[in-house]
Order: structure tokens, then C-alpha cells, then sequence
């Protein structure tokens, strides 16, 4: 009985300011000049060109989370920092109030230095300044830490956050109970209000290990007296007394005091609570200047994760008219089975009941939060020309519909479990029509110092097949904080006394160094991630949008990725979506090529549906829309309390639905492939079985764009990931389209020489290391200023490499001999390499280190014979810093790769004074042959660590606990000599 008219996706926008109500429609935004045309997803995409791939603009560049000690800052440091982040390549940074690493608070000030004084605003308005004039965006942090919290209110104000508490008490059959209203089970704050008192009959049948069995059909209410009750229990049966209790929950923002008076969580499910972060805002943190730099910043205002943390049920005042007047029953009969107690349910009836009773609720709290919550702060944030980014998960709440709701959804590499919390995002997002899906990236518990960018570029690289295209880092620290000790003030480290969330990334870093590499990588990726519009093959129905679980999708997520599908996550206020038709037989922006519903995989993988989605689904079906129901859909029932005969025409629709020719129902796993061929539904990307590679496309207008990563789909996934090397078929949108390579790394973007023209597609050869990444676009000749033309290209060699060089095809190979390769107009050529160099090692080097500690920087110097970690040289042994390794080379050949083996952390590479491309840092090998000249030459190896091996020993008391770890380059590193030939020549 779900009512589609109060999803916030179908509602007109509204704003309630802090002054007087004012009517508010974000539509108006598209017709008068402001920010907010900044992250209008309808804007047409830039046209692709080498100079666009290569210096990505700045709105695609990664961002960090910037962490302040509130406001004891200083303006000029802010700007300061600004122009270290835009230096590196960033394009925006979020300012957050958090110092969870100041154990003592007592040095802070609150009441000078806190949140939202005119300290914290000149600060602020600084950072805003500053990023103006350097062309990058600031995002502001909706509150204090987390949850959303405001000074202005008390947690028995209207607008803080409530709970729901329950206290009982055993009453004998036929007994007569006089005395006070039970308390709560669970001791909360003092101030509290009863609700209601109930009593109900206890049934053994339906009682668990952890849940008193209840008789649904004895629940009744009790009247009290003052503070008393006197009632008689009938006289069979054991009975309880159960009371309800309203109260303000108390919470403060993680890690404060930040404010003078102290913050309390606001009321997420009301538009209370909204209003009073609202409120404060307007009178408190926008200045005219703050208003004005927010206007031309093009930022957003961001939410973290909704971690609400109650002693016991989450609820809202207004909740049961709300829940009455959305479900269309009553909910007081069925609380005893809501309430909690320290997050568990107490009471139970029988198991559907049970199921169906809660479902409902958490679907009307979830209803309440987006709608109260996120949309309201989003028509707000608009208003101010800003966008509105949050984490939207954390309750048992719909994340799915709140990414649709939001501008700029956003998930983290800590909590989620598997990439398919990602998808569940993106489902949302991209349903909605919306660009980006943000991550906060780079948490790893107990790594702070120590985390390297390698663990980082592996972590991200499957998210972004996933759908994530913008990388927030955890985090960039302000420098320093009373009390702090070197290398300067961290958010998170230490965090209890020891080693805590890593990392501090920032000038103090020695990795740093080279952070403009990795920060291009990142744009480049985000840029083609962001491109056009995404492309997915199927997308699942979940009856229930959580996210932030690891739950994934039935057949797809296990063996559906391993042989090339995609899918995406959609919940069912995303089917009333404007976009939400079926055009060709396909659904929404996406185009998804199928729908597969399956049983609802958070309560009991039950076959439920709501009448309002099963008629949609028939309208879809009869549109042409392919859909596989997964289970026993013949016998389904509602997803709450059904009302009279709601089960019966739920399953006459499903019936009509299950005769449609574009409609498949499976029961088993294995009959999900079979199912989809018979629907004539086919994966976009095909690839060998089995493969770890993880994809992603994007189509605009007449240019495909595909992410391909070796990646695994859990982060502590076994066994590890191998490298791979197959064939891959990529679907291409227009006949005569060709391929180009687009490097990352280096930005460089070329024309494939080597592949395969099938009715699929085009198919060609992949290679990836584990966590490497490659992006390839099909589109018209000459795209990105490609000189070939149509060309003839190559579709077998067995020679290494093929390439295009200048008006001929290359082939390159790392032995001599007689090589052939066939061209696509059917010509076979020859081409002899006469004589290759084998392999050189490197048996000698020179090293600099610049040794990062307290004080000035102290620098080594060392002759090695042969390449050792630095925790195994004893001069070296607790260093972090800067290594440069110096060799020569005598070289006389064509030329060569350089292998470098492995590397802790980031390295570049230099050759007779001339630096080269940056090198991929999860696979580093570089070609030298531009850089190598006859006689001798000098290669330098320039390697930066993090910091955790000299704090181990610089703050033992906090970082003693580390283990020493290998820095520097480990190698085997080596010269690989190679020649050329022109197809179809001879090597000069």
C-alpha cells in the first residue's frame, strides 16, 4: 500500500529558510544564470582531442577530505594549503571539523575555535577565497564530524534525535498488576515521555534464542492512571506488560566538544530537524562573503555516513501518523515486534508477520529520511548554487533512491564490503540522470604512514568498474594543533593511543614528491569514468535498498562478472522516475537490456512485490522490456501488511506478467544464462571465463569508452588476483569505429594497430597486472588527432607488439627472427629483426637518500652491488624519505624496456637528464627507446616511501608497534633490449 505520490523523487522541490517559508522549484535553475548549472548532468560532454585527454579539466581532478582542529587555523596557512593542493593537481578539497587524534580536548577552545564561530568563517572564508583564485572547488561539511549536529538545539528540542525505548514486566494468568509504568530495559536519558502502555499474551510457539513469542490477536492497550496501572490478566496464558517511551537520544558529534554550548545530532526523519541545521546555517556560517564565494565555487554540501547510534529503536514523533497515513494501517499494534534493545529486536510473532510488520516500518522511516532529510537539504543546497553530496547509508534505509535523490552520491573503500555496494549507488545515480559517484577513499584501519599509493591504485581500481568516477581522498590534514607532535597535526593518527586511519596525505608525505603523477591518473580516469552516459547490461530489483552490506546479486555478482556482464542495482521508487521507460526494449539512461527480480535478499530472500512495481513491471514487459524473475513469483506476496485481496491481485498481475514472450521465470542458479539467450540478451563486453578483469562503458554519441581492470570484487579477496592475458570483445556503437589505447599514466592516446573486427565488436588482446587499469575508446578515424585513417591495421602477429609509426605498422620484438603479421585487408608481410640484445641487469648502483625526520632532513649516500631493501641496510633500516638510484648503461641497440621490478612506494624515472613519462606504478615498465643514445648512459631511479619506518622510531610510544617495512627499489630491475621493423621490411 506503498503511496508513489510521497516518494521525494516524484515531489516538487521545496525550501524552508530560516526567515519565512519560501516556495522554491528546482526546475527554475535551468533558467537563470547560477553555480548550480555547474553540475547539470544534461550538459553536453566535451568532445574528445588529445589535449582533452591529456590535462584534464578541473572539475574531473580528485579532491581530498581536508581536515581542520576546528578553527584553530590559521587564514594564511589555509591559503597556503589550497595552493599546495592545487599545485599537486587536485580540484577541490572538503573542509570537515575532526580531531579524533586530540585525546585531550581540553587544549581546544569551543567557544573561540569551535565550529561555526566567526573564527571557523574567516577560515573558511579564506579557503573559498583562495580556491577561486586557483581554479579548484571547496565542499563544506554539512556539520561538526558526524552525524548532522547543531548547537542550537537540546536533545529534548523538537528537532533532535528521538528513540523509541520499551520497558515490560511479567503479569501471572488471571493476575491483577498495580504499580508504576515499567522504565525502559535500556537505561537512557532521564528526560523522557510515555507514549503508550500495551499488553500482550505470550506464545512459546513463535519464540526464539533471542525473541519473546507474542500473540498478535492479544495485543492490546492499557490505561494509566497518573503514573500507575492496575490491570487484571486473563486468565490463560503468561502475559507482559509492555510500555514505550519517548526520548531525545543525546547524540553528540563523534569526538567533540567542537561547539560552545556542545552539538546534538538533529531528528534525520523530520522536518525538524532539517530545519534546524537549516537555521543554523543561515544565521550562523553564511556570511555575505561565504555566500558569495559559495555562488562562484561550483562546490557542494556534503553528509557523511548516517550513523545514528541510539540505545534503542530510531524514531521521529511524528512517526505513527506518518506510518498510518503511508501503509494505511495502524502501527501501534504491531510495535512490541519493532522496538529494539541495543539494536536487536526483542519480541516476535510469527515469522511472516514478524518479517512483514518491519519491513514496513523501516520502509516508512526510510520514506520519512529522504524526503525529510535529503531532499530538503538538497532544494537548499541548490539555493545557494551549491550541490548536495552525502554518504547515504548507515540506517536500514533506501541508499539506492537517496543516490538518485542527491546530486552526488557517495560510498567509501572502508565500509563497503564488495563492489556491488558501489553498484547499488551508481543504480541510483544513474537512473536519475545524475554524473558523479564520489567515494571516500583510502581508509584503512591501523595504516596511518603506512599505507602506499600501490595499496590505494588497487583498492580504487575495480570501484571505478563499478561505477565510482570521483576519488576523495582520506584525507589531507591541516598542518598543525595544539599538541600535535611530528610530522604534524592528523585526524585520525593517533587514534587511541596508537597507529589509527591512515592517511595524512600532504607535502609531509615524502611520496608527495610525486604526487602530480598520480593525481593526473586519477582525472584521466574520473574524465573517461564521467563521459557520456553509462552503459550496464542488466539491472537487478531490490526489493530492499541497502547498501553497504555486501550482499550481492543472485548468479550475476558470483559468475555473471568472471564472463564479462555488468549489472546494476535499482530499487523501486527509481521505476517512477521520469526516465524510468522502455525505449527498444531497453530501461532508463543506463539502457539496461533486461530486469532480473529476485527474492528480497534482507528478509528471508521472500518473493515480495509491491502492487504499484508489479504493475510497472507488466507496463515493462509489454513495452518490450526482457525480465527474469528469479524464485517462486507465482506465489509472491506484498513486502508489508497486506490489506484485503492485496495478495490476491499481486499474484493475478504476477500471472499476467508471467505470459508475456519477453518474461522469463527461473528457480535455479544454472537456468540464468539459458534464460537470458532466450531472451536474446547478450553481455556488452565478452571475455574468457574465469577472468578477474572488472569492466565499465560509457557511450557518447558515436564514441564508445571502456575501463578495463584486473581488480577483485572484494578487497581481501583469496586467492589473490593473477595478471591476466586474453582476448576481450568490446561492443562498439558505430560500423566503422577503431580503437585507441588511452594511457592514464601518461595521457598519451593512440590508435590500436593490432585487432579483430567480429559482428560483436572489437576484439583484441589484454594484458593487466593485478590492480592495473587500461582505457580504450572505439570511435570515428581520426579521433584524439589520429593520422591513420582506415588505415589497414593488424589482426595477427607474432611479433610482441604492433604499432602505428608514423605513415607505417610497426612490429616490435624482444628476440631476433622472421616475424608475419596479417593486415585486415587480407595482406600477409614479413619482417626481420636481424640481432636483439639480451637482457642487461643492473649489477651496480648509487644512492641518495634524503632521510625525512624531526628537524632538517639528514642525506645518505651508498654504493650498492646489488638492490636491497633499506630495512635490511643498517644506515637505512628506520628511514622513510627520498632514494635516488643512479646507474650506467653502455647501449648500442634500437631499443628498451626498463623492468624495475617492484618498488615501495612511487617512483620516476630519469634518463641522461631528461625525465621520462610518469611510469605506471602498479606495472613499472617504460619504454626508453625515445631516451637511449650510443655509448654511456645514465639512468636515475628516483623512489619515495612512506613515513611509518623513521615514526616507528621517531614516536615510539604511538608507532613502536610497526612492523619495519622494505623500502626503496627492491627490483630485479633490468634492461630489455628490443628491435623494429616496418611490416612487411626489414630492420635497418
Amino acid at each position: 500500500m506503498n503511496d508513489p505520490t510521497h516518494s521525494p523523487l516524484t515531489r516538487r522541490g521545496f525550501l524552508v529558510g530560516s526567515a519565512a517559508a519560501l516556495a522554491f522549484d528546482a526546475s527554475a535553475l535551468s533558467s537563470r544564470p547560477s553555480a548550480a548549472l555547474a553540475f547539470d548532468a544534461s550538459a553536453p560532454s566535451s568532445r574528445p582531442s588529445a589535449a582533452w585527454f591529456a590535462r584534464p579539466r578541473s572539475a574531473v581532478r580528485p579532491m581530498v577530505r581536508w581536515w581542520w582542529p576546528d578553527a584553530h587555523v590559521d587564514p594564511a596557512e589555509i591559503r597556503r594549503e589550497v595552493d599546495q593542493l592545487a599545485a599537486a593537481g587536485f580540484g577541490g578539497a572538503e573542509i570537515a571539523a575532526v580531531h579524533h587524534s586530540i585525546r585531550d580536548k581540553s587544549v581546544l577552545d569551543p567557544a573561540r575555535y569551535g565550529w561555526g564561530t566567526p573564527a571557523w568563517n574567516a577560515a573558511v572564508e579564506a579557503a573559498l577565497d583562495q580556491a577561486a583564485k586557483r581554479g579548484i572547488g571547496i565542499d563544506l561539511t554539512i556539520g561538526p564530524s558526524w552525524p548532522a549536529a547543531v548547537p542550537s538545539i537540546t536533545p529534548e528540542s523538537e528537532a533532535a534525535c528521538k528513540e523509541l525505548a520499551y520497558g515490560s514486566t511479567p503479569v501471572a494468568p488471571g493476575a491483577t498488576y498495580t504499580g508504576p509504568v515499567p522504565p525502559p530495559a535500556v537505561d537512557g536519558r532521564p528526560d523522557r515521555t510515555l507514549l503508550l502502555v500495551q499488553a500482550a499474551r505470550i506464545d512459546p510457539a513463535h519464540s526464539t534464542r533471542d525473541e519473546t513469542g507474542l500473540d498478535p490477536g492479544s495485543v492490546q492497550n492499557v490505561t494509566v492512571t497518573g503514573a500507575t496501572i492496575t490491570w487484571t490478566a486473563p486468565g490463560e496464558g503468561d502475559w507482559l506488560l509492555i510500555s514505550y517511551w519517548q526520548r531525545g537520544s543525546g547524540q553528540r558529534p563523534e569526538s567533540g566538544p567542537h561547539t560552545a554550548p556542545e552539538s546534538y545530532v538533529v531528528d534525520h526523519f523530520s522536518r525538524a530537524g532539517t530545519q534546524a541545521v537549516i537555521d543554523f546555517w543561515e544565521s550562523e556560517l553564511l556570511t555575505p562573503a561565504i555566500r558569495r564565494l559559495l555562488r562562484r565555487s561550483g562546490g557542494a554540501l556534503f553528509e557523511d555516513s548516517i550513523e545514528i547510534e541510539t540505545d534503542a529503536l530510531p524514531w521521529t514523533p511524528h512517526l505513527p501518523a506518518e506510518f498510518e497515513r503511508r501503509r494505511g494501517y495502524a502501527l501501534a499494534p504491531f510495535l512490541p515486534v519493532i522496538v529494539l534493545a541495543d539494536e536487536d529486536p526483542v519480541f516476535a510473532f510469527d515469522p511472516v508477520l514478524t518479517r512483514h510488520a518491519r519491513k514496513d516500518y523501516w520502509d516508512t522511516v526510510s520514506e520519512l529520511f529522504n524526503e525529510y532529510h535529503f531532499t530538503m537539504l538538497r532544494d537548499w543546497a541548490h539555493s545557494l548554487g551549491l550541490r548536495s553530496r552525502a554518504q547515504p547509508y548507515g540506517l536500514q534505509t533506501d541508499a539506492i533512491e537517496a543516490a538518485a535523490i542527491l546530486d552526488v552520491p557517495e560510498g567509501e573503500s572502508l565500509g563497503f564490503k564488495n563492489l556491488d555496494d558501489y553498484r547499488c549507488l551508481a543504480g541510483g545515480r544513474d537512473m536519475a540522470g545524475h554524473k558523479v559517484l564520489s567515494c571516500e577513499a583510502g581508509a584503512y584501519q591501523g595504516g596511518a604512514y603506512t599505507t602506499t599509493w600501490k595499496k590505494l591504485l588497487r583498492t580504487m581500481g575495480g570501484a571505478y568498474a563499478a561505477g565510482l568516477n570521483q576519488t576523495v581522498l582520506h584525507g589531507f590534514s591541516y598542518a598543525t594543533a595544539p599538541g600535535a607532535a611530528w610530522p604534524g597535526f592528523a585526524a585520525f593518527t593517533p587514534y587511541n593511543g596508537t597507529t589509527g586511519y591512515s592517511e595524512s596525505w600532504g607535502p609531509r608525505q615524502p611520496t608527495w614528491h610525486h604526487i602530480t603523477d598520480i593525481a593526473q591518473y586519477f582525472a584521466r580516469v574520473h574524465l573517461i569514468t564521467q563521459q557520456g552516459t553509462p552503459r550496464a547490461d542488466v539491472a537487478v530489483l531490490r526489493q530492499t535498498g541497502y547498501t553497504k552490506t555486501g550482499i550481492g546479486a543472485s548468479w550475476f555478482t558470483a559468475t555473471g562478472i568472471p564472463t564479462g556482464w555488468t549489472h546494476q542495482f535499482v530499487s523501486a521508487p527509481l521505476l517512477d522516475l521520469p526516465s524510468a521507460r522502455v525505449t527498444k526494449g531497453r530501461l532508463g539512461r543506463p539502457a539496461y537490456k533486461a530486469l532480473f527480480v529476485e527474492g528480497d535478499r534482507f528478509y528471508a530472500n521472500e518473493c515480495t512485490m509491491t502492487l504499484a512495481v508489479a504493475e510497472k513491471l507488466l507496463g515493462h514487459a509489454r513495452a518490450g522490456l526482457p525480465i527474469i524473475l528469479f524464485g517462486a513469483w507465482q506465489s509472491a506476496s506484498l513486502p508489508g501488511v497486506a490489506g484485503d485481496d492485496e495478495t490476491t491481485r499481486l499474484r493475478a498481475i504476477l500471472a499476467d506478467l508471467l505470459t508475456q514472450p519477453t518474461v522469463r521465470m527461473v528457480t535455479t542458479t544454472t537456468d540464468i544464462p539459458a534464460a537470458l539467450t532466450s531472451l536474446g540478451v547478450h553481455p556488452d563486453i565478452r571475455y574468457a571465463t574465469g577472468s578477474t578483469l572488472l569492466t565499465l562503458r560509457r557511450v557518447d554519441d558515436d564514441v564508445d569508452y571502456y575501463y578495463l581492470c584486473n581488480g577483485k570484487h572484494q578487497e581481501n579477496a583469496k586467492p589473490p588476483v593473477a595478471p591476466i592475458d586474453h582476448d576481450v570483445t568490446l561492443t562498439r556503437t558505430t560500423r566503422d569505429g577503431v580503437p585507441y589505447l588511452l594511457n592514464p599514466w601518461t595521457g598519451r592516446a593512440a590508435r590500436i594497430a593490432l585487432y579483430t573486427e567480429t559482428p560483436d565488436g572489437i576484439r583484441l588482446r589484454v594484458t593487466l597486472q593485478p590492480g592495473q587499469s587500461k582505457i580504450i575508446a572505439i570511435g570515428r578515424p581520426g579521433l584524439f588527432g589520429d593520422k591513420t585513417g582506415k588505415r589497414p591495421h593488424a589482426v595477427t602477429t607474432d611479433a610482441d607488439l604492433a604499432t602505428f609509426t608514423g605513415d607505417h605498422l610497426t612490429i616490435r620484438a624482444t628476440r631476433p627472427g622472421t616475424y608475419t603479421t596479417t593486415l585486415s585487408n587480407g595482406r600477409t608481410l614479413t619482417t626481420t629483426i636481424a640481432s636483439v640484445p639480451s637482457p642487461i641487469p643492473f649489477t651496480s648502483w648509487h644512492l641518495r637518500v634524503e632521510d625525512r625526520r624531526p628537524g632538517p632532513p639528514v642525506v645518505h649516500t651508498l654504493t650498492l652491488d646489488r638492490l636491497t631493501p633499506w630495512s635490511e641496510i643498517p644506515a637505512l633500516a628506520d628511514t622513510s624519505g627520498i632514494g635516488t638510484y643512479t646507474t650506467t648503461v653502455d647501449w648500442n641497440g634500437a631499443g628498451a624496456y626498463l623492468e624495475l621490478g617492484e618498488v615501495t612506494d612511487t617512483c620516476r624515472v630519469t634518463v641522461n637528464g631528461r625525465r621520462t613519462p610518469p611510469i605506471d606504478q602498479l606495472n613499472p615498465v617504460i619504454d626508453l627507446g625515445p631516451y637511449l643514445r650510443r655509448g654511456t648512459n645514465t639512468i636515475e631511479v628516483e623512489v619515495a616511501t612512506p613515513l611509518g619506518n623513521r615514526l616507528r622510531v621517531a614516536d615510539p610510544a604511538v608507532y613502536g608497534g610497526l612492523t619495519r617495512q622494505p623500502y626503496g627499489l627492491l627490483g630485479p630491475a633490468r634492461l630489455v633490449p628490443y628491435g623494429e621493423g616496418v611490416a612487411g621490411g626489414a630492420n635497418p
